[in-house]
């Protein structure tokens, strides 16, 4: 088989790292991959949202089946497109994207099939936002509704804040036009858990829960990023909550997305808030979340492409997916000053069986060397019996990579060993 995965980061990298067990792949395809992907998979210099390219491209090769993993794409149609020339694919179409693309939309969603989430308002108006903004509780979370890179929320601790999130977002459009409309909820609190899920539009099969660490620093200090770190399975998810959320949220989600008629067939992504009143929905993915992947797929027992395959042709109810009674832990290295402005470029090495255990995000190969060449570099991944152990094993490899700058943070994990230790 002739495999294709669309994308090119750390989330990429542990997919077809998953993909390469199944005996029957004989080549992977990464559109555009990177510099350590390339040791997995053969990179085609194809951008992520060139569908028309990605068309081409599979109808030249022969691909057997695609993979699409990242948002934009998604949202673009790219599932669509790949279909309809007679590739099949793993992942949402257009019209089921939409759950992430339109923050507005999921909400709306939530509200018409009382899926619980946070309270919210949505706005196209920059005066009425600002007006709602003067007598809604503080603090606030501000949403720019359409993609924006997983950072267009902003956890407004003041009105002013609030004022200035909207603003930044409606007026100076730092996310371009997905800032045309603002979503102002609610702020929730309580653990968060991400929940990926496998589901063909009909059954739902969730994978392991997860544990992300956004902030860049140690104590969860310092900006948000993309993540710096993930455990997995999240101690805060129980088998209680667990049969909770699939009563009333997964199940829920698959049948109103269905009714709506945007059946829904790839991998949903949970973000969920566990609060006092129950867990609740802050936001959906279309896609495998990153680097919550980088833990999950480590612990599948069960071929990923068989299960793809299941979710493709609908058949998920007669598949059996299973997972390792384990734990996980991965480390995000990044370069230094990462989220902010960063040098790249530096030699990336790896000791001992680090690179087998490593998902590349951000690094390109120059004269054969590979090189940094974004913020989070890489996520070192371990697994073990015990979340312990599955931390000290990945810090003990994160030891064995090294490049100029690397920044990581000292802690990941720490919260949830807390959190057994109860």
């Amino acid at each position: 088989m002739k495999v294709m995965v669309i994308g090119g980061g750390g989330r990429e990298h542990a997919i077809i790292k998953a993909l390469k067990k199944n005996p029957t792949v004989e080549t992977i395809y990464c559109l555009p991959g990177n510099g350590g992907i390339a040791a997995d998979a053969v990179c085609v210099n194809i951008g992520a949202k060139d569908i028309p390219a990605q068309v081409t491209f599979a109808k030249e090769n022969g691909i057997d089946y695609a993979v699409v993993a990242p948002d934009d794409p998604l949202a673009l149609g790219a599932v669509d497109a790949l279909t309809e020339a007679g590739v099949p694919c793993f992942g949402p179409n257009k019209a089921a994207a939409i759950i992430e693309s339109s923050k507005a939309f999921s909400k709306d969603l939530m509200k018409k099939y009382g899926i619980p989430t946070a309270a919210y308002e949505t706005f196209t108006d920059l005066d009425a936002a600002l007006g709602y903004i003067e007598k809604c509780d503080i603090p606030v979370v501000v949403k720019a509704d359409g993609l924006a890179l997983g950072k267009g929320v902003i956890i407004a601790q003041t009105r002013d804040e609030a004022r200035e999130a909207v603003r930044s977002m409606m007026e100076d459009k730092i996310f371009g036009d997905s800032g045309n409309c603002v979503v102002v909820e609610e702020f929730l609190t309580g653990p968060e858990v991400s929940v990926l899920s496998f589901t063909d539009g009909e059954t739902v099969v969730p994978m392991v829960s997860s544990m992300d660490h956004k902030r860049v620093g140690d104590n969860d200090t310092g900006l948000n990023t993309g993540g710096m770190g993930t455990i997995a399975p999240n101690p805060c998810y129980t088998e209680a909550i667990a049969a909770e959320c699939m009563e009333k949220i997964f199940l829920p989600t698959i049948r109103a997305m269905k009714a709506e008629n945007r059946t829904f067939k790839g991998c949903l992504y949970f973000g969920l808030m566990l609060t006092e009143k129950g867990p609740k929905v802050i936001e959906y993915n279309c896609r495998f979340g990153d680097p919550e992947t980088q833990v999950v797929l480590p612990l599948l027992k069960s071929d990923l492409l068989t299960v793809m395959q299941a979710v493709t042709n609908e058949t998920l109810a007669e598949t059996p997916v299973e997972f390792a009674d384990e734990s996980a832990c991965c480390v995000v290295m990044a370069s230094g000053g990462y989220p902010g402005k960063y040098p790249t470029g530096f030699p990336i090495t790896m000791k001992g069986d680090a690179a087998e255990h490593t998902y590349v995000a951000g690094a390109k190969l120059s004269d054969g060397v590979m090189v940094t060449g974004g913020g989070r570099v890489l996520g070192v991944t371990a697994t073990a019996p015990t979340l312990k152990e599955a931390i000290e094993k990945a810090y003990s490899r994160v030891d064995n990579v090294s490049f100029e700058g690397a920044y990581y943070r000292h802690d990941i994990g720490a919260r949830a060993l807390r959190e057994l230790e109860k």
